[in-house]
C-alpha cells in the first residue's frame, strides 16, 4: 500500500485524506513535515492557519486566514518548502471560489516543495476530488491493535492508575484485540481506557464491556443495526444438535485455530416453523462466542433512486468487514430477496443485489459469521443452499417434550418462579403442538390470570392458558408438514 510519505514525495499537489481519526492522522502529518524539514501550515475554520516550524516548538498563528479562500491564497504566497494541511474542507468544497482557487493551486504549485493535504471525515465535492490524489489510511489491523492495547495498559500502569490483570489469559487478550477491530486508533485507545478505569484492571469480564462500548460507538450506521445481547445460549430450550455444532466452532476465529489449520466458520442458515427460536439463536450465539451482533435490515437496503440500493448493500458489507470479527444476522432472508428467484417488476434489482450478496458470501475472507433465518423455503433461490455459502443448513421443528420442559423452566425462572414447584411433565404433555414463543405467551397470560385473582401462579393457570391457545401448527398444518418433508433429506435437524 502506498504511504502518505510516498504520495508527498511523488510531487502530488493535492492529496485527499479521508479518515474518521483526524487526531492520529494529523499527528502523522506533523511527524512527516518534521522529517522532510518543511514548515507545516495547519488550517481549520476555528483557528485559521497555524504554522508549525521544525525548529520551533509552538505554532505561529496567521491572522485573517479563517476563511478558506484567504487561507489558500496565503499558502500560495509561500517561498520556502511547505506542507499544508486543511482540516474540515469538505463542507466548503462546493463553493465556486474555493474550487477555482484550488484549481489555480494545482496549476501553479511547485510540486518539488509544495503539497496540500485535505484532511476530512467526509468526501470532497466531485470537482475537487478529481484534482486530488486519494489516500485512505484504513483502520488498524490486529497487530496494531495488539500494540495499542499493550501501550495503553503500560501507560496507565506507569501513571499509577492501574495494574495489569494476572487472570487475563492469552486467548482472552486476543479476544479483546479482535473485538476492537472496526474502530479507529483513537477509539480503540479510549475504549480500553474507559474499560480499565471502571474497575482499575483488565480482566475476562471486560470482554463484554469492550463489546458493549464498540456497539455504542458504531450503532445506528446505515443498513446495519447493532443488537444488544443480554442472555446466553443456555436460555434457549432444546436444539441440542445446533448447540453442539456451535460449541465445537466457538474458538474458530482464534489465532490458535488458525495455527491448527482451521478456517473460520462462515455461517449457518436456519429454516423452520415461526416462533421456534431461530432469531433467539442468533442472539445467543453472539453472547456465547462473545462477538458483536449486527442485524442487516433489508427494509433500509431498498431505495427509490437508481443505484442507491446496490450502494447501500455494498456499504453494509464494507462496514461489516471493517467491524469484523462480528456475527452478521439477516432475519427472514426470503423476504429480503423475495424476487430473486422469479420474474419480478423491479427491473432485476433483487437479482443483482442477491448476486452481490452470494458473491461476497463465497469470496470474503474477513472473520464474519453469517446467520440467516427463513420461514418459507420456496421463496429462496437454490443457489443460496449450496455448500460454501453456509457451513450448514439446520431445520428447527416444533419443540419435543424434553425441549418443552426446558422452555417452561427457562421462562418460569425468568419471571422469578421456581420451576420445581410446577408439574413440568403435565405442562409438556398439554403443550404438544406449541412453539417456544407460544409457550412463553401462555406463561404471560397465566401470570395475568393469577395476578387478577390475587394469588400465586399455579400449574392449573398455565394449563388453562395453553388450552385456549390456537397453535400455529394447527393453523398452518399443511405448510408445516410440507416444510418438514422438504427438510428431511436436505437439512440437519437442530434437535
Amino acid at each position: 500500500m502506498t504511504t502518505l510519505r510516498e504520495l508527498v514525495l511523488g510531487r502530488n499537489p493535492i492529496i485527499s485524506l479521508q479518515t474518521l481519526d483526524e487526531r492520529t492522522e494529523f499527528d502523522q502529518i506533523r511527524l512527516l513535515a518534521a522529517e522532510l524539514n518543511r514548515n507545516l501550515y495547519d488550517w481549520t475554520m476555528a483557528d485559521g492557519i497555524r504554522v508549525f516550524s521544525p525548529n520551533t516548538p509552538n505554532p505561529a498563528e496567521v491572522s485573517g486566514t479563517d476563511k478558506p479562500d484567504r487561507a489558500i491564497r496565503q499558502i500560495m504566497m509561500q517561498k520556502r518548502p511547505t506542507l499544508s494541511c486543511f482540516r474540515g474542507m469538505a463542507s466548503m468544497s462546493s463553493q465556486p471560489l474555493v474550487q477555482r482557487l484550488l484549481r489555480d493551486y494545482t496549476e501553479h504549485a511547485d510540486t518539488d516543495r509544495e503539497c496540500l493535504i485535505l484532511l476530512d471525515d467526509e468526501p470532497l465535492h466531485p470537482r475537487i476530488q478529481r484534482l486530488a490524489v486519494p489516500y485512505r489510511p484504513g483502520l488498524p489491523g490486529t497487530e496494531e491493535l495488539d500494540r495499542i492495547v499493550k501501550e495503553t495498559l503500560l501507560r496507565l500502569k506507569k501513571s499509577g492508575t492501574t495494574e495489569l490483570s494476572t487472570d487475563l489469559k492469552k486467548s482472552e487478550f486476543e479476544q479483546i484485540v479482535l473485538t476492537l477491530r472496526g474502530l479507529t486508533r483513537t477509539e480503540a485507545t479510549r475504549v480500553i481506557e474507559s474499560v480499565v478505569m471502571s474497575d482499575h484492571k483488565l480482566c475476562r469480564n471486560d470482554i463484554a464491556h469492550v463489546i458493549d462500548a464498540k456497539r455504542r460507538l458504531l450503532e445506528g450506521a446505515g443498513a446495519l443495526e447493532s443488537i444488544t445481547v443480554d442472555f446466553d445460549i443456555s436460555e434457549v430450550g432444546g436444539l441440542g444438535g445446533l448447540k453442539k455444532w456451535l460449541t465445537e466452532r466457538r474458538g474458530g476465529f482464534s489465532r490458535k485455530a488458525k495455527e491448527f489449520g482451521i478456517s473460520p466458520p462462515r455461517g449457518i442458515l436456519m429454516l423452520g416453523v415461526p416462533g421456534c427460536g431461530k432469531s433467539l439463536c442468533a442472539k445467543a450465539v453472539a453472547a456465547d462466542w462473545q462477538m458483536p451482533l449486527l442485524r442487516l435490515d433489508p427494509g433500509v437496503l431498498y431505495q427509490k433512486f437508481v443505484g442507491e440500493s446496490e450502494n447501500q448493500l455494498r456499504q453494509a458489507i464494507s462496514q461489516a468487514e471493517a467491524m469484523a470479527p462480528v456475527i452478521l444476522w439477516i432475519d427472514e432472508i426470503e423476504k429480503a430477496f423475495a424476487s430473486a428467484s422469479s420474474a419480478s417488476a423491479d427491473g432485476g434489482l433483487s437479482q443483482r443485489m442477491f448476486g452481490t450478496l452470494l458473491s461476497w458470501m463465497q469470496d470474503h475472507r474477513e472473520p464474519i459469521f453469517m446467520i440467516a433465518t427463513a420461514n418459507d423455503i420456496s421463496a429462496l433461490p437454490p443457489e443460496l443452499m449450496r455448500k460454501g455459502r453456509f457451513d450448514e443448513v439446520f431445520f428447527i421443528d416444533l419443540p419435543n417434550s424434553v425441549a418443552r420442559k426446558q422452555i417452561f423452566s427457562i421462562h418460569l425462572k425468568r419471571r422469578g418462579r421456581n420451576p420445581e414447584k410446577f408439574d413440568l411433565d403435565q405442562l409438556s404433555d398439554a403443550s404438544k403442538d406449541l412453539t417456544g414463543s407460544e409457550i412463553e405467551q401462555a406463561i404471560v397470560s397465566s401470570l395475568f390470570r393469577a395476578f387478577t385473582a390475587g394469588r400465586e401462579l399455579e400449574t392449573a393457570d398455565i394449563i388453562y392458558a395453553v388450552s385456549i391457545t390456537r397453535p400455529l401448527a394447527a393453523l398452518m398444518s399443511e405448510r408445516i408438514e410440507s416444510l418438514r418433508t422438504w427438510a428431511f433429506h436436505r437439512c440437519v435437524m437442530a434437535d
